[in-house]
């Protein structure tokens, strides 16, 4: 049988393995540039994993010499309109607030050079893995377009002076300073990447997947509040957790001198 030619590949690939999600983008002559049709495929995908119990963590990861170029200029160009533009835009949005609303930890898995809309993604995940070969930048501003939608995630994540910066040169950071500005939580060897990735991974995917959704939820929520209100929800999570089974049965394994035993959907 011959092989399926690139350009009837799909331009989103899924796997899925022992509760692990990984969603490959598969652009790799444009690198992987978030197009609205890239943009359309991750969000059914997004849509899809939220009601998926099996699937305990996603990573998200590419393919070619790219990471995620972020978005496709030539296609924002042919729009034209700015009402079309601003759709397009605001499409990226929902997705990127989906990758926060899932309840299952969301890895970047960065291989390659991440810009503008790419470094936003890298930034919205969960956690991020590099390759000691990466390179992020915000660079739209060398093209006339300060990384605005870029800006929130990444200011969410590091400083604000490294982010304001980023946004202000357009330069390029290495991985080492990614890791040091909190960009990334991990970097290593391109030969290694595949094996740290799937380490951390398998690490979160054996944790008890009500909390680790609960957390997740009430992490971003709170980040959101002011102090007092978010020591109350914290509470009020935080309790509902330690009366559910995962929080007795990982209070009692505590107290037995014992591993907690999760029940695995």
């Amino acid at each position: 049988m011959s092989a399926i030619p690139k350009s009837q590949e799909p331009i989103l690939l899924r796997e899925d393995r022992d509760g692990v999600a990984t969603l490959t983008l598969n652009r790799p002559e444009q690198y992987n540039a978030l197009s609205g049709a890239m943009l359309g495929e991750l969000q059914s995908a997004f849509d899809a994993l939220a009601k998926d119990a099996s699937v305990r963590v996603v990573v998200i990861a590419a393919r070619g010499r790219g990471f995620c170029a972020g978005h496709d200029l030539k296609e924002i160009g042919a729009l034209g309109t700015q009402e079309k533009i601003e759709a397009l835009f605001q499409k990226c949005g929902r997705m990127m607030v989906s990758i926060v609303s899932l309840p299952q930890p969301v890895i970047a898995k960065v291989h390659a050079t991440a810009t503008a809309a790419g470094c936003q993604l890298v930034a919205q995940c969960d956690l991020a893995v590099a390759a000691e070969s990466a390179k992020f930048a915000v660079s739209g501003v060398n093209f006339g377009l300060f990384c605005s939608t870029p800006s929130v995630a990444l200011a969410r994540n590091v400083g604000r002076k490294q982010a304001m910066e980023m946004l202000l040169t357009g330069e390029f950071i290495d991985a080492a300073t990614a890791k040091t500005y909190g960009l990334v939580n991990r970097v290593v060897s391109a030969a290694e990447l595949d094996a740290e990735v799937e380490r951390l991974a398998t690490l979160v995917a054996s944790k008890p997947q009500g909390a680790v959704a609960a957390g997740k939820r009430l992490f971003y929520r709170q980040l959101e509040m002011g102090l007092e209100g978010a020591y109350k929800l914290a509470g009020e999570v935080i309790s509902c957790n330690a009366a559910s089974d995962e929080g007795r049965e990982g209070i009692a394994a505590f107290a037995e001198k014992r591993k907690p035993v999760w029940n695995k959907k």
